[in-house]
């Protein structure tokens, strides 16, 4: 996937996104520009989960011990 605002780069970030708008798999999709290319190219009604926040899905496969979550946990015990 890339730059699918630009024509030339299109093309991958259309198949990408159409293969994932027909798998019958759990898809999760993350990111603000990655939503709008399978809005734009796929079936996103047909993903199981959708999110904007590319950042903190990457931060969150990288340590799941997100600062937010664990103040809340935190929080919630005392």
């Amino acid at each position: 996937m890339g730059m699918f605002e630009q024509e030339g780069f299109s093309k991958g970030t259309a198949a990408i996104a159409q293969a994932i708008g027909r798998s019958r798999a759990y898809t999760v999709l993350c990111g603000g520009d990655t939503t709008s290319a399978v809005e734009l190219y796929g079936n996103i009604d047909r993903l199981s989960y959708v999110s904007t926040g590319g950042g903190a899905a990457l931060e969150f496969l990288e340590n799941p011990q997100l600062p937010g979550i664990v103040a809340l946990t935190k929080r919630r015990k005392g």
